[in-house]
Parts: structure tokens; C-alpha cells; sequence
């Protein structure tokens, strides 16, 4: 499976390039007056080539999986190669059935229309998606993982090291797409910003949303075996939101700077999308008896609490996403009306979330596992707490007005301090290795989460 996709793709990229015009994909988006650059980014320019290009990563990830798997866990490999081998025939089926990439033409033409200008006018058209897919399907492996647990019944531990490290692979990925593609929003749809809350944007920022929270809440479930349901539960939306993200772009159904036409596959993805979750859900309630985590969370103020106010921010931040995102098809559908949820609406109820999350930040990552005192909350948030207030002083000065950007300005110098903290505690007692590691790095990623939170708050506000 993995070969054959990988060749179907060089043999696509190739027809591109030579400007192979009997193969109706070439047709479609292919030109004499692009660059070979250009032709070599068609591949992922359209709907039939993305669905190939979906193949060829799933290919990959399927193949680099099952060398990997190898031997560690031979009482999962069997189900979740079974499950990637399964997304891998869907989307052979798409490709063999609906989209066929490689149909011919009959009389072919001469030249082209080429891609989408979008594509064409920026080298970032070269990364972002590729970014993006990476991210997207990477998910297949630990969703493959947490499926496998769920029929084999081995609910305990044993799996999520394996998850996990995938996971923030394809977190990492999928973080670095919505990057550029910001980037390249800023640079050239001219939407003075990084981000418009259009509808494929939402797309690609809901599996990064649940993703997240999945990455922090697994650390609980590794330490104290609780919020089994939740991870599991994450796993499952993560990888069902990146299918329904595909359906959006590729239905046709919305219309967006990003989306692909309509096209033959999109009730195929929409019902792809409906086996996985009711498949996942069903699972989950069936092993629910052994989901039951041997403890309890002891003191909000712990760490495990902190992780599950970030499960419960992050999820409720993914649904007013959804909601927002599926409103208008919803009312289409039902009302045969035309509506529109604006930015506005993404706005107003995401700024709230992303101050406690900021605050979050701040307070988690001094909290011990299980309970802590209030004198111990004294004494690791004085640094944070006057990094806090520096911020704020710092806003106030250079002429921040509103309480929205400074109570943002405040809580991110709040955040800040917590973090730059926690390093020089590692980096005292392991040198350079306390900028590496689960714990430590995952401090580096939060200060780069707190200047992108400052950037927005500062473009947006000012």
C-alpha cells in the first residue's frame, strides 16, 4: 500500500512537470507558463491531487508505524495496523472510485489554465499544505493505537508513550501549517491580519484545539491512570475532526479562499466521518467499566486539576469553533436560508477562554501532583506574579489602552515569568538539558504560545 501511493504520487508529479496534458488532472491545473515549482505544487493544488497526496502521507505514516511498531507491542499491532490499513483503502477507494486523478482525455489540449493564482504568487504554497497534511494524517497512527486498546481491552498505560510521541509529531506539524499559512494570509490575502475565522482556518485550528488538550491531559493518565475517557475521547475527536475538515474543504459546501470545488467525494468523506465516530463512541461505552480510573483528582489546586480545566477550556473553545463554523450549513440546510457568523462571534466568546488559558499557564506549571498549600502557591508565584505586573506596567507605559489588552499583557508577562522560571530551575540542576525533555520543553513551546498571544492581542487591539 505504502509503495504504490508513493509511486502513484512521483508518477503525478512527473505527468506535471512534462506537462502531460492526456492525464486529466495535468489538464486541470498544469501549464506551460508556470515554473517547474509550480507544476510540482499543482499536485496538492486541487481536489483529486489532494486526495493523491493524502494517500501518499498515509502511506508513509502507515509504513515508518509498522517498522516502528515492529515487535514493542504485539498486543496492539495487529488491530492498529488493521485500523491505518483501513484508512488506507478508504482512501484508495477515493481515488480508484470518485476522484480518479489519472483519468484521461481524449483530446488533450495544449496548454493549461495552471493552479489557482493563490498558489502561484508565494514560495509558503510550497509548505504550508504540505505542513497541514502532515499534521491531518499523522493523527491516524495514535486514533490506530487508542482503537487497538479499546477492542483488545488493555486499557491501561502501556500504550500512551507510543500516542503520545506521535501525537506531538503531528501537533508539531500541524501547529507549523497554521503558522504559515497565517504568514501567508498576512502577506497576501490582504486581510490586515493573520486570521479571519474563515471556515477552512477554523477547520485546520479544531483537531489542533482537541489535539492539545490531548497532549497535556495524557501526562495525567501516564502518572496517576485518571481521565482514561477523556484521552481516549480526545484521540477520537482529534482524528474525526480531521476527516470533517477534509469534507469541508472538499464538498464544495463552503465558500472559502481555501476550499476546493465541489466534487464527487465529499459524501463519501461525510460518511467516512460517521463510521469513525460512532465505531469510536461505541467502543468507549462498551469498555466503559475498565475506563474507570483507579483515583481522584484530590484538590483543584494540583496539578491533575489544572489539566482538566485545560481539557475542559480547550474543548469548550473547539465546540464554539464548530458550532460557529457548521451554523450557517446547518441553517442552509434545514431553512433553505442564507446566514453568516462573522468575527465577531469567534471573537467575543474565544477571548475569554484564551485570558484563562493565559492564566493557566501562569498557575499550572508551579502546581505539585495532588494538592498544594496555599504557602507553597505564595512562594513559587512571587517571581511569576511580579513578571505579571511588569508586563502590565510595561502595556500601560508605551500606551495600551482597554482592560481586554491589558489584562492579555498582564497575564502573559504572568505566564511568562511562570515559564522562564521553571527553565532556570531545570537548566540549575541539569545544565543544558533543562531546556530538552517532557517537561522543560514543553515550557519553550508556552513562551512561543505567549508571543503569538501578545502579537494577536497587540494587531487586534492596536
Amino acid at each position: 500500500f505504502s509503495a504504490l501511493m508513493v509511486a502513484a504520487n512521483l508518477l503525478m508529479v512527473y505527468a506535471l512537470v512534462a506537462r502531460d496534458f492526456s492525464v486529466g488532472y495535468v489538464a486541470q491545473v498544469g501549464s506551460r507558463q508556470v515554473p517547474d515549482w509550480v507544476a510540482v505544487v499543482s499536485l496538492w493544488s486541487s481536489l483529486e491531487g489532494s486526495i493523491l497526496f493524502w494517500g501518499a502521507i498515509l502511506g508513509v505514516f502507515v509504513a515508518a508505524a509498522t517498522w516502528h511498531l515492529g515487535e514493542r507491542h504485539p498486543e496492539y499491532a495487529p488491530w492498529a495496523t488493521a485500523v491505518w490499513l483501513a484508512c488506507g483503502a478508504f482512501f484508495a477507494f477515493l481515488l480508484a472510485g470518485p476522484a480518479q486523478p489519472f483519468a484521461t482525455v481524449a483530446n488533450p489540449p495544449l496548454d493549461g489554465p495552471g493552479p489557482n493564482p493563490l498558489l502561484q504568487n508565494h514560495p509558503l504554497m510550497a509548505f504550508h499544505p504540505p505542513m497541514l497534511y502532515l499534521g491531518y494524517v499523522g493523527f491516524t497512527v495514535p486514533f490506530a493505537f487508542a482503537i487497538a486498546a479499546l477492542v483488545t481491552g488493555r486499557l491501561g498505560e502501556g500504550w500512551l508513550m507510543e500516542t503520545r510521541r506521535w501525537a506531538l509529531f503531528s501537533w508539531a506539524f500541524l501547529t507549523i501549517g497554521i503558522l504559515l499559512g497565517a504568514w501567508w494570509s498576512y502577506e497576501v490575502l490582504g486581510w490586515s491580519g493573520v486570521w479571519a475565522w474563515d471556515p477552512v482556518e477554523n477547520a485546520s485550528l479544531l483537531p489542533w484545539l482537541t489535539g492539545t488538550a490531548y497532549i497535556h491531559s495524557v501526562l495525567v493518565q501516564e502518572r496517576r491512570g485518571m481521565l482514561r475517557v477523556w484521552n481516549l475521547s480526545l484521540l477520537v475527536a482529534t482524528f474525526a475532526l480531521t476527516i470533517l475538515g477534509t469534507f469541508l474543504t472538499r464538498s464544495g459546501i463552503l465558500s472559502s479562499v481555501h476550499a476546493f470545488g465541489d466534487g464527487p467525494v465529499g459524501n463519501w468523506l461525510l460518511a467516512f466521518f460517521g463510521v469513525v465516530v460512532v465505531v469510536s463512541l461505541g467502543l468507549i461505552a462498551w469498555r466503559g467499566d475498565r475506563l474507570r480510573s483507579p483515583g481522584s483528582i484530590d484538590s483543584p489546586l494540583s496539578r491533575e486539576g489544572s489539566f482538566l480545566a485545560n481539557n475542559v477550556l480547550f474543548t469548550v473553545w473547539a465546540f464554539i469553533v464548530l458550532l460557529g463554523t457548521l451554523f450557517p450549513l446547518l441553517v442552509e440546510a434545514l431553512q433553505d436560508r442564507q446566514t453568516l457568523v462573522g468575527a465577531p462571534y469567534f471573537d467575543r466568546l474565544s477571548q475569554p477562554i484564551g485570558l484563562m488559558l493565559l492564566f493557566l499557564m501562569g498557575v499550572a506549571p508551579v502546581l505539585p501532583w495532588r494538592k498544594a498549600s496555599a504557602e507553597l502557591l505564595r512562594t513559587r508565584l512571587f517571581w511569576p506574579a511580579w513578571a505579571g505586573a511588569l508586563g502590565l506596567a510595561i502595556a500601560v507605559y508605551v500606551g495600551a489602552t482597554g482592560w481586554a489588552p491589558l489584562v492579555a499583557f498582564g497575564l502573559a508577562g504572568f505566564a511568562m515569568g511562570s515559564a522562564v522560571r521553571q527553565l532556570a530551575l531545570a537548566t540549575r540542576r541539569q545544565g543544558w538539558r533543562g531546556f530538552v525533555g517532557r517537561a522543560n520543553g514543553g515550557m519553550v513551546v508556552h513562551i512561543g504560545v505567549i508571543v503569538i498571544a501578545v502579537a494577536l492581542a497587540a494587531s487586534n487591539s492596536f
